[in-house]
């Protein structure tokens, strides 16, 4: 309660130096769940937009990465922020360059007092608001260039953004010590590692996911995420399909701009009715799915910092991670670590989890406390605030 308070008074000591005049832009729109940067995008601006700061967020005009039928009404306002809307080009690696080119021109047009990229292939254009004075912050959410399904060009304009936010960025913001290693041993770049936060949610039954799946409180191993290559999923279908079990695999996410991956997924799935897809969710459904899991897993091979993890544990969920350093340190000793990549060790590891019921259950008792304490989202927004007014 004491450290509530502090915080509370801090962030309140920080909003009377003045508000700030805040544009946003990098991410593909809010409110959505198409990545972690949207809802890192959507918690700071909330909030700050609470503390009284007049915050302006540059959202993408294309179609939803998972798929038209879940765009959403494009909104002048939405919880005090102000909603702006730049043209985009709606092809796989076209959009995030487009709507950041005219996001980053209104910007700097624009009166602002801080200019947030988010992102690195946006902070190509972040010279742009610099050259007209303002300060720009750039908040790196992983090495974007690394992640599979980019293709030559993606990739090349996605360094070009790296390198434009080491020399013109006012600050850098990385959120695991891993990245923030490579800019300084890389570069020789100071950045601020300023992890991510999360919400203590509200726990469901399983009525939808009953209905829609037939799924059952622990009857289920849950993946949550977007069906990207780099997230480990086929490891995971690999390895659940050799594991001797009456439960359910649970892949649960959309596509990311194209369904080619995804339709391999479902083509190593073939013969294994226990595994189940259910597309894009959000909402009830998704507070169901992670809510009545009997293990969360997050197989990946690359991640900024795992939003999707953070909230499973949230959750009270018992997580089975690979090792990378973005996944170890954020779960410490609280949650299940098999070696990166290896599917004999996956299986082994979902195995004995299915046969061991009360290790998986000292894993939940642990979770939700432990990841609400150290990552709380007002501590992120205060400590951002004090970058932005340095």
């Amino acid at each position: 309660m004491i450290n509530v308070k502090l915080r509370i008074g801090k962030i309140i000591m920080n909003n009377k130096k003045g508000s700030l005049r805040i544009a946003v832009l990098g991410h593909k729109t809010i409110p959505s769940r198409q990545g972690g940067v949207e809802i890192v995008v959507e918690e700071l601006s909330v909030r700050m937009a609470k503390l009284g700061h007049k915050v302006t967020v540059y959202n993408r005009s294309g179609h939803h990465v998972s798929g038209k039928e879940f765009d959403s009404k494009k909104l002048k306002e939405y919880k005090g922020i102000r909603m702006k809307y730049v043209p985009t080009i709606d092809k796989k690696g076209l959009a995030a360059m487009s709507a950041s080119f005219f996001a980053a021109i209104a910007a700097a047009f624009g009166k602002y007092d801080v200019v947030h990229f988010h992102a690195e292939g946006p902070c190509a254009m972040l010279w742009l608001p610099k050259l007209f004075g303002k300060r720009c912050i750039a908040t790196v959410h992983g090495l974007d260039h690394q992640r599979a399904k980019w293709g030559k060009l993606a990739s090349t304009y996605i360094m070009l953004g790296e390198k434009c936010a080491v020399k013109y960025a006012d600050e850098i913001i990385v959120l695991s010590e891993g990245v923030q290693n490579y800019f300084k041993e890389t570069y020789g770049r100071e950045t601020k590692f300023i992890p991510n936060g999360v919400n203590r949610p509200v726990i469901r039954e399983p009525e939808l996911i009953e209905k829609k799946f037939g799924l059952e409180k622990d009857n289920y191993i849950l993946f949550l995420g977007r069906l990207v290559p780099e997230k480990g999923i086929t490891y995971l279908i690999e390895a659940f399909k050799k594991v001797n079990t009456d439960k359910k695999l649970v892949i649960a996410g959309g596509s990311s701009d194209t369904d080619e991956f995804a339709n391999q997924l479902k083509e190593m799935a073939k013969g294994d009715d226990r595994i189940i897809f259910t597309g894009f969710v959000q909402g009830k459904l998704l507070d169901e799915l992670y809510s009545n899991a009997y293990i969360y897993s997050l197989p990946s091979d690359l991640e900024g910092m795992p939003l999707s993890l953070l909230e499973a544990m949230s959750y009270g969920n018992c997580c089975l991670v690979s090792n990378i350093d973005e996944c170890a340190s954020v779960v410490e000793d609280k949650a299940i670590i098999f070696k990166k990549s290896n599917v004999a060790d996956l299986q082994s590891k979902l195995q004995e989890a299915c046969e061991d019921a009360q290790q998986v259950q000292k894993y939940k008792d642990e979770a939700a406390g432990y990841i609400c304490e150290k990552y709380n989202w007002d501590d992120v927004v205060e400590r951002t605030l004090e970058l932005y007014r340095r």
